[in-house]
Order: structure tokens, then C-alpha cells, then sequence
């Protein structure tokens, strides 16, 4: 399993498309497992996210999910062609500008395959085929690309190290000129 890929933005997946428009459109969602060629685009959507790592920096990027079904009923025994599958973007366009430079991922499940986001990886293409080999998403540690880790500490101590016993400190108090302080039962301190 891959723990890094470089993912794909947009406007490069959508050229990609362009340049292969009559060609049948197929997904490969693991090793010899295809999206059944039944398959339709249901949305396309775009996701700001914002979100802050554990080193506490914020991180912003935009995605473009397009997300995949297969019906119950095959209802095709060829996919749909890469046109109809841009045609369908061309649609979406119209209501969404798409940002060309978020990351594509691809969102699929089905009875035997828990619905997942993935990125395009590579692309095979043969006389009549556009295959779209789709690739895991994996979690990653933000700070640690940038050379550190989950919240160290100053002293080396990491965010998820066992605590430490301490013996809370208690405060010492000096009490100073404590007779002048004090009130006495009828001295008139409290009226």
C-alpha cells in the first residue's frame, strides 16, 4: 500500500479527458476490480477544507470529488464514453466553477467495497478503453512533513507519551503583622 502519492489537480484530470474523447471510460478501483461499466456520475462535488494539524498550523486546500454509483440493474454492457463523462462536467461547470487547481478524488463503493475517496493514479489506454486506475487515500502527519511531530514539547516529550506523576506544589504563605491584622470581638474592626 502506498503511503504517499502526488495527487492529481483538476485541471490536469480534465485535460487528460479531453485528449481522449472517444474512448470508453472505466475505473479500476483495486487489483482486476472495475466499477461496473452500469456505472454514473451522481455529483461532483467541490470542498473547501480548512483544517488545523497537530503541530497547530491551520491548512487550507480545495477538492473535487466525483463521485460514482453503480445501479442495482446492469443497465449498459459498454461504459460511458469519456465524452458523455465530460459532457456531464461541462454541466456542472455551468452551475460550479471548478477550481483547476484542487485535488481530483475519485468516490466509489459498491456491496463489496466500502465506499471510499481515491486519487486517479495513472491511466491506461487501449484501442477503445480509458482506464482510470484509482489509488488509496492515506492519512498523513502535516507536521511531520514539515519536520516535526504530534505536539512535541520543548523537551522532547511527544503529545501522546504517558503523563508523569507530580506531587502538586503547595503554596507557602508568610503571614505578616499579624497582630495589626487581626479583629478582635468588639474592636469595631467589622462595623
Amino acid at each position: 500500500m502506498m503511503d504517499s502519492v502526488e495527487p492529481m489537480n483538476w485541471q490536469a484530470f480534465k485535460s487528460t479527458l479531453l485528449h481522449n474523447p472517444d474512448k470508453h471510460l472505466q475505473f479500476q478501483y483495486a487489483e482486476g476490480e472495475f466499477v461496473d461499466a452500469s456505472f454514473h456520475i451522481t455529483e461532483i462535488k467541490q470542498a473547501p477544507i480548512v483544517s488545523v494539524d497537530c503541530g497547530g498550523k491551520m491548512n487550507t486546500w480545495t477538492e473535487v470529488i466525483m463521485q460514482l454509483w453503480e445501479p442495482s440493474i446492469q443497465e449498459a454492457g459498454r461504459s460511458m464514453t469519456v465524452s458523455k463523462a465530460l459532457s456531464i462536467i461541462n454541466l456542472v461547470e455551468k452551475s460550479l466553477p471548478l477550481n483547476p487547481l484542487a485535488t481530483v478524488k475519485i468516490e466509489f463503493g459498491n456491496s463489496r467495497f466500502d465506499t471510499r475517496q481515491m486519487y486517479p493514479g495513472d491511466f491506461s489506454i487501449d484501442s477503445d478503453t480509458f482506464t482510470v486506475n484509482l489509488t488509496p487515500d492515506f492519512t498523513q502527519c502535516k507536521a511531520m512533513t514539515r519536520g516535526q511531530s504530534c505536539g512535541i514539547t520543548p523537551a522532547g516529550e511527544a503529545c501522546c507519551a504517558p503523563a508523569v506523576a507530580t506531587t502538586p506544589v503547595q503554596p507557602v504563605l508568610e503571614l505578616v503583622e499579624v497582630d495589626a491584622l487581626v479583629c478582635a470581638p468588639g474592636s469595631g474592626c467589622c462595623s
